[in-house]
């Protein structure tokens, strides 16, 4: 007998054992997973807290009688062009470790040819004796096409091809003291100067036959923006603006008290010519000015500084697809400036070879001269800065500053807005709401069923509403972008009605129903005020849809709906008041149970000691149920907030995703968890972009980890208080 007890109390302890290291090793593997999943989402977002540098690759060099007048990426195959002595322009490849002689553009020696650089493509201007004009794109081809191929060498091989031919006047060309050109991915622009006269000449690209002519007089100097479909002209002190669509020769102040020389002030604009900066040596300063809207249509405005003492700007580059600008300077020191915030985020000092730079991808050319050096960029992401990320700042095309989140374009060299304040106020909006519309429902009927309510109504009731909290979110939003959506401007004021006089309803329903239901028979009078109750609200409700909104407009004297959609920017039903029904409907079943629970776990010691000194059931649940009960309520609540703050399907599929930094209830919304659905997919690996959406996911892991560990911390506070009451 003894050998058998102790045989089983072996198995017992082994078994109890082997299942404590099951139990402990899949707890392990959870705390893995949590471990695994921060780390992840932290080294994602990491690259943004590194300095960007620059780490210098190779330098090349042609022949003495080569000037480099535009690089090209020539690590990958595009062509560098020079100018060459003997009245040529000559494109070069990078082949192994020098740069060779590939293709000759040439021309007598009276045309004049000049480069250009547009967004990345090189372009040569060729403008023969007669005034006329070839605009040809330089481009490479790689070894697959074999029309492009050296078969010889089986290298690849730069060529030409014909973009736009037009005329200019002959008789201006002739007599010119000097001439520029600029280009732009739909117009081509070109000025030829006389004295203090200009004139200039613009032509679509597109449609060749459209050329609009203007005149100028008194210009010190002018610099062609075509991106922007604008010129700036210098005259005496003052820097004024003329625009395509102005009537002739009208011109814009835009900044005076500047000095005429061409040496003092120098402007620099960035690839679609919406942003230029302005260095002034005297000042030793280099302002950003951005195209703005205002009263007189788009002009350009001053947004930020950068001081350079004892320094002069030499060139400016902007990065393709970042906001990042590269400044050099007189002193073979190169700035990353943050475009969007004017944030120096880095300095370096390069080689002193270098007079103008270029961004292609993430390298970085530099050229004077003969000589070409080439830096690769580290950590670009690190631009970003929380100035761009949290505070307002004046983006293109904009009349201020603002918060904008837009990061989706059709081309490259885009501003990108990347403020997540509008996320942030998103999310924290229609969670808040969402709250405002759940405590009463879910609060109100937990205090009912766990404290009015007879244990057997309370075992049929409890489930149901349970049970409503397996329902798919996704369902849910289903139903509320199917149904509610579209019914939400006919119903909104009805609704605003509803939650009004509700709680007038239902007190008269409290007063009414005990005098009412002594006639009933006994085994109904249990649980009949929950009959008076939603008889009450359904008879509420039908009058808020069928008379209350009419008799509101009457007193008002306006047409409610008109000027509620005049209000918006957003239709009405995509607005906040939408999403947050149907939030609150979803968290209302998490919160109710949770609150039930702490209400129902009040002892009944308590509750009898109340009633022993006289306090009613009403006395009784404020000043002793409730107040028990309170954090285990507070709880719930933060369990609700937390999961209406995370939800991600409902507000994807209720709102119009649109990222408005606005607290009103009838705007519409994008949520961090939205945002994370719909562009994590598209974003490119290890990009800015890629990096900031999981900085977001840190952001909102790390408020619903603070949530949900407060909530705990009190679940387990009004259990010990349970316990020990």
């Amino acid at each position: 007998m003894t050998f058998d007890s102790n045989s089983t109390n072996k198995k017992r302890q082994r078994s109890d054992r082997w299942s404590r290291y099951v139990v402990t090793g899949f707890g392990g593997l959870v705390l893995l997973t949590l471990v695994i999943l921060i780390t992840h989402l932290i080294s994602q977002a990491l690259p943004l807290a590194y300095t960007p540098s620059l780490q210098h690759l190779s330098s090349y060099k042609t022949q003495d009688n080569e000037e480099i007048i535009s690089a090209g990426d020539i690590i990958n195959s595009q062509p560098l062009l020079v100018r060459k002595s003997d009245c040529r322009l000559g494109l070069k490849l990078l082949k192994g470790d020098s740069l060779e002689s590939n293709h000759d553009y040439i021309r007598p020696c009276e045309h004049k040819l000049s480069a250009h650089s547009v967004m990345g493509e090189n372009y040569i201007v060729d403008v023969s004796p007669n005034a006329q004009v070839r605009v040809l794109p330089v481009r490479s081809f790689n070894m697959g096409d074999s029309t492009a191929v050296d078969i010889a060498t089986s290298a690849p091989q730069a060529t030409l091809s014909n973009n736009i031919t037009f005329a200019l006047p002959k008789e201006k060309w002739r007599e010119r003291d000097s001439w520029n050109m600029a280009l732009s991915s739909k117009w081509a622009v070109v000025s030829i100067s006389k004295g203090n006269s200009v004139f200039i000449r613009w032509v679509n690209r597109l449609r060749p036959t459209q050329v609009v002519d203007k005149r100028f007089y008194n210009v010190d100097r002018l610099v062609l923006l075509p991106g922007s479909e604008s010129v700036l002209l210098q005259i005496e002190d003052a820097l004024y603006l003329n625009r395509l669509s102005d009537k002739g020769a009208s011109l814009l102040p835009i900044i005076s008290g500047i000095d005429a020389s061409l040496d003092e002030n120098i402007v620099f604009p960035l690839a679609k010519n919406r942003t230029f900066f302005l260095t002034n040596t005297k000042t030793q300063t280099l302002t950003r000015w951005v195209l703005s809207k205002s009263e007189k249509g788009l002009t350009f405005k001053p947004t930020y500084q950068i001081a350079l003492p004892g320094e002069t700007v030499r060139d400016v580059a902007e990065h393709a697809s970042m906001n990042l600008v590269a400044v050099l300077t007189d002193k073979a020191r190169v700035l990353l400036v943050n475009r969007v915030s004017g944030d120096v985020v880095a300095s370096q000092q390069i080689e002193r070879t270098a007079e103008n730079i270029t961004w292609y991808g993430n390298k970085l050319y530099g050229y004077s001269g003969n000589t070409l050096s080439v830096w690769e960029g580290k950590h670009l992401s690190g631009i970003t800065t929380w100035a761009s990320l949290f505070e307002p700042q004046h983006y293109e095309g904009y009349g201020a500053e603002e918060t904008v989140w837009q990061t989706t374009s059709a081309s490259d060299f885009q501003e990108a807005k990347f403020s997540l304040t509008p996320l942030l106020i998103g999310s924290i909006k229609a969670s808040l709401l969402a709250l405002l519309i759940a405590i009463p429902v879910a609060i109100g009927a937990a205090i009912y069923t766990a404290f009015f309510a007879k244990s057997r109504l309370r075992n049929i009731i409890k489930p149901a509403i349970e049970l409503l909290e397996a329902i798919p979110s996704v369902l849910i939003g289903f139903i509320a972008a199917i149904w509610l959506s579209p019914k939400a401007e006919q119903f909104l004021f009805s609704f605003a009605f509803f939650l009004i006089v509700i709680p007038f309803v239902l007190i008269v329903v409290a007063l009414v129903q005990r005098p009412v239901a002594e006639y009933l028979p006994k085994k109904l009078r249990h649980g009949a005020e929950l009959l008076f109750a939603i008889s009450g609200v359904f008879l509420l409700g039908f009058i808020s849809v069928e008379y209350a909104p009419a008799l509101i407009f009457s007193v008002m004297g306006v047409d409610g709906f008109t000027l509620l959609a005049s209000e918006s920017n957003s239709p009405i039903g995509k607005t906040t008041i939408v999403v947050a029904l149907a939030l609150g409907v979803a968290i209302s079943p998490s919160i109710y149970s949770l609150a039930e629970d702490a209400i129902n776990g009040v002892p009944n010691d308590l509750k009898h000691a109340s009633f022993a000194l006289g306090a009613t059931r009403l006395q009784t649940l404020l000043h002793v149920v409730l107040h028990v009960a309170l954090p285990g309520i507070v709880a719930a609540i933060m369990l609700g907030f937390g999961r209406a703050f995370g939800e991600t399907m409902i507000v994807l599929m209720v709102t119009g995703n649109t990222p408005i930094s606005s607290w009103g209830l009838i705007e519409g919304l994008r949520a961090l968890t939205a945002n994370l659905a719909i562009e994590l997919p598209e974003a490119d690996v290890s990009s800015a972009h890629y990096q900031i959406l999981f900085f977001t996911a840190c952001i909102l892991f790390l408020f619903t980890f603070l949530v949900n560990t407060i909530a705990e911390l009190l679940r387990q506070h009004i259990r010990s208080r349970a316990y020990y009451g």
